[in-house]
């Protein structure tokens, strides 16, 4: 009896079960179709596009004349191992760069290259070269490397102007955004004459803003017009997050065309300079208790272009009260209101040049002409 009782059990148990998955074959049987039930089919037929509009061929050229000039930068960095005191070279980076002339030069951003004891370039056809540093200029974030390349060069980028860019105007970006080679975005100039800190405190002065998506990786490349013509090369973004957040920034091509030849022909760029000693922190203060928006100059250095034009630095008594003698106020007519301004204004000129330094001295105000001496 138990095992015909277990036996009957179980035959319940089965038929409970099959009866279940007829009810969910039932239930299925409407949505799946079996058999002969299927119908015949083919591609469906594709619609004929037309021609592409007009900006999106522009575009389009824009892109396909310009890759062959932009680089993909790799980068490594030689590490010791604490235990054995091994040396290993790592990867530390990538980035972007583009073909400045025949000789070989790329330019990219001195970031992409900072701390790397090697960088490998990689051209859009899939050739690699191993990359020498000719020079670097941290406070303009540029920096020029070489590679060897004997045959077949990418023709250099276009130069263009930053000097008549305007707001609202077309950009186009190429770099390598997270590692992905050669990708263009797109947008336009947002701002102008903006400024970000960068190296040893040190402001970056006159960048362009873009609302072109710029990312980490496109360091380097080039910011370009809808000529295809260099106007910037793309340095950093505005994010909390780390992505583009629709604000980023290129250092202007009038800065780069002026930085680079040096940086080629020295290893380094060399400052103009005025040849004074002055203080932001502590004009601030002193320009407030005079009431007089400008720039005092604390110093005259010995055997400087300042000397040689006669400008006066501050009076500072046994006491330590300074009294100002000669206060800055314009270059060639453009108003000084900072010590970050009047680098940024003597930055835009060449050691050699003359320039009008307009003071205030004993309440007036006189022009006084200045030939830029080399900086620090």
């Amino acid at each position: 009896m138990p095992d015909n009782g277990r036996f009957l059990s179980r035959l319940i148990w089965i038929t409970l079960a099959v009866m279940l998955l007829i009810l969910l074959f039932r239930d299925m049987s409407d949505f799946f179709i079996f058999g002969d039930k299927r119908e015949y089919a083919e591609p469906r037929i594709v619609e004929a596009r037309g021609n592409l509009a007009e900006d999106e061929l522009s575009t389009i050229e824009l892109f396909e004349n310009s890759r062959d000039s932009v680089v993909f930068i790799t980068t490594r960095q030689r590490v010791m191992d604490a235990w054995t005191r091994n040396i290993f070279s790592v990867p530390s980076g990538t980035g972007s760069g583009f073909i400045w002339d025949d000789h070989g030069h790329i330019i990219t951003n001195f970031h992409v290259i900072k701390g790397a004891s090697e960088a490998m370039v990689r051209l859009v056809d899939g050739r690699d070269y191993k990359a020498a540093l000719v020079g670097a200029s941290p406070a303009h974030d540029i920096a020029v490397l070489r590679i060897g390349i004997g045959f077949q060069r990418p023709a250099p980028v276009p130069l263009g102007t930053s000097d008549d860019l305007k707001v609202g105007q077309k950009v186009f970006a190429i770099g390598n955004p997270f590692g992905l080679d050669w990708t263009l975005t797109t947008g336009i100039v947002s701002a102008l004459d903006r400024s970000l800190p960068g190296e040893n405190g040190r402001i970056i002065s006159n960048l362009i803003q873009t609302d072109a998506a710029i990312n980490p990786g496109n360091s380097g490349g080039p910011l370009l017009d809808s000529a295809g013509r260099l106007i910037g090369i793309n340095t950093a973004i505005y994010s909390p997050s780390g992505a583009s957040a629709g604000i980023g920034f290129a250092v202007p091509v009038n800065t780069v065309n002026r930085v680079v030849p040096q940086l080629i022909s020295r290893g380094k760029y060399i400052r103009p300079a005025l040849g004074i000693t002055v203080d932001g922190k502590f004009n601030e203060r002193l320009t407030s208790t005079i009431n007089i928006n400008g720039i005092v100059i604390l110093g005259v250095g010995r055997g400087s272009a300042a000397e040689a034009a006669g400008l006066k630095g501050a009076v500072i008594s046994p006491d330590g009260e300074i009294t100002p003698r000669d206060i800055i106020i314009a270059i060639n007519g453009e108003q000084v209101d900072s010590v970050e301004k009047l680098l940024s204004i003597i930055d835009g000129y060449r050691v050699g040049d003359t320039i009008q330094v307009r003071i205030i001295r004993n309440e007036q105000e006189m022009d006084i002409p200045v030939t830029l001496q080399p900086g620090e």
